[in-house]
This record gives structure tokens, sequence and C-alpha cells, in this order.
């Protein structure tokens, strides 16, 4: 499309170019954005605070952490759920206290009910404690309606509706990963040991290659699927596992038996390439235009 079709304003379509302008400048509409390599995140860094990781664990999931910030939030999901625990418990308490008040009153009118059919004269055989429609005052408002059928007003103050606070429910017990969302313990977490690979003067930081397979010495990155060994902490690539490891299932440091469960496959966040397998779009939905 030239440049003149592209300015046209006296079309008679609606055209592609038109509507995606006037998304851009009015914000309605859903906008679509590919995440480039700088907005992913490294296979060696830690999935909160996106930053190398100084003292690196895993989840059984394979997700990486900093072991500083991963115990920083398991303490913090541990303090909010100790502050629900003790609202959600004030809460029931004061439902018992309410509970207890109204059955108190439905005693205390029961006895009334008892003691003013006691005073009037009466012929006909009555159950005191039994509620009936007969023996209910009427109660009338100004339209001359029973209470129990009246809609909330805001000009009796019985029946002014009244904004109760929300209720809270039972929280949690377990402490949870913040990126699977699944139940985490300390305890489960594995320490992750990387080995450094030979390069220049450079700060560890600033190598485009920081470490290598600890068996083939192959260097790790994004593109190279790996996994770490549970029981050791050794970071291995996946081509080590199914063609070495895989095959009698035996440690390569310690010559243990591993089992599947031994073999945490990293969690990676992608090379900004199209067929790594990561979804690299960002989708922000927005209010839908009104034609």
């Amino acid at each position: 499309m030239t440049r003149h079709g592209k300015n046209c304003t006296a079309g008679a379509v609606y055209t592609y170019h038109e509507r995606k302008k006037d998304a851009e400048q009015s914000g309605f509409g859903s906008k679509n954005v590919r995440l480039g390599k700088d907005s992913v995140k490294d296979f060696d860094c830690c999935s909160l605070t996106l930053q190398p990781c100084r003292e690196p664990v895993i989840t059984p999931d394979g997700y990486l952490y900093d072991k500083e910030s991963i115990l920083e939030s398991l303490l913090h999901q541990k303090k909010e759920m100790a502050r629900k625990t003790k609202a959600f418990e004030k809460q029931k308490r004061r439902e018992e206290q309410e509970k207890h008040e109204l059955k108190v009153a439905m005693e205390r009118s029961k006895v009334e009910r008892f003691e003013k059919l006691e005073k009037r004269l009466t012929t006909k055989p009555h159950d005191a404690f039994n509620t009936s429609k007969k023996d209910e005052p009427s109660t009338s408002t100004a339209n001359n309606t029973k209470v129990g059928k009246e809609l909330p007003s805001f000009w009796i103050p019985s029946l002014t509706p009244q904004a109760k606070p929300d209720e809270a429910k039972k929280p949690d017990t377990k402490t949870r990963c913040p990126m699977s969302g699944k139940p985490l313990r300390i305890k489960d977490l594995i320490p992750v040991k990387f080995t450094v690979a030979a390069g220049d003067d450079k700060s560890l930081i600033t190598r485009e290659v920081r470490y290598k397979c600890a068996v083939t010495h192959d260097a790790l990155g994004n593109s190279v699927p790996c996994a770490v060994l549970a029981n050791t902490g050794n970071v291995v690539t996946m081509d080590c596992v199914e063609k070495l490891i895989k095959k009698d299932m035996l440690c390569p440091f310690t010559s243990e038996k591993l089992k599947e469960s031994d073999i945490v496959a990293i969690q990676r966040g992608g090379t900004g390439f199209s067929g790594s397998g990561v979804e690299l779009s960002a989708k922000k939905d927005g209010p839908a235009m009104q034609v």
C-alpha cells in the first residue's frame, strides 16, 4: 500500500491500518508485542530477582532461585498465613457470639410470650412455646405490610441495610512456590553447583558463557537444555543425561544408583527465537472499540 493509500480518509472501508492506528492513539483494543532476548530470563538467574544467583537452589519442578530470595518469600508467606489465620479465628469467635446472643434472645422471647398469654384470659387451649401466625403481633408501616416482607428501608431503623465486612476465608497452611504455585518446603530445595567455564579476565557476570557441563564441559545457555543431579547438585546437559547417565542410571561423580526424580530439568527462559518452545509474546487486553 502506498503512502497515499494509507493517508486516505475518504474510503468507504475501515481498513486494518486505520483500525490499528486508531487503537494505538485511543488505547482501545488488545496490544501484542514480541519479547526480545533482553526480556527473557537466563537459565542461571533467579526466578524472583532475575539476577544471577549467588547461592542457587532449585525446586523439584526445576525453578531456580537465589537461596536468600526464596527464603524471604517463604517467610513472607508464613507471616501472611499467621495474619489471615488470626483474622479468621477472630471472625469465627464473633460469629459464635452472635449465634449465642440470638439463641438467648429467642429464649427470652419465648418466656415473654408465655407471660403475655398467662396474663390475658383465654378459653381455648394454646401452646405458648409454638409460634403461630395468628398469635404474632402485626407490625405495620406506612403501607400496612408485615415486617418480614418489607424491603430494606433507609427510614426505618430496624430495616436499614447494614454493610458487613468481607468474610475471611480459611487460609492455606502450606507455603507455595512463587512460579508453579505448588506446595514448597525449605527442605525440598536442592543446592545447585555450577561448573565455572574457563574464560578471560572478565567478571563472571559480564561473560557470555559463564558455566559448562560438569561431565562433557559443553557450554551452558538458554539454548542448551540442562538438568541438576539431586544427590550432588552438579549441572549437566540433557544430552549427557540421555546418552550417558540413563544407560545404567549411575551418578558419574559418586557412582550411586539414581532415580528418575533425582534428575531435575532446569526451567529455561528461552532464546528469543520462535522455535525455542517458549511463549515469547506479550498481550495486553484493552477495552473493545464500539462501532
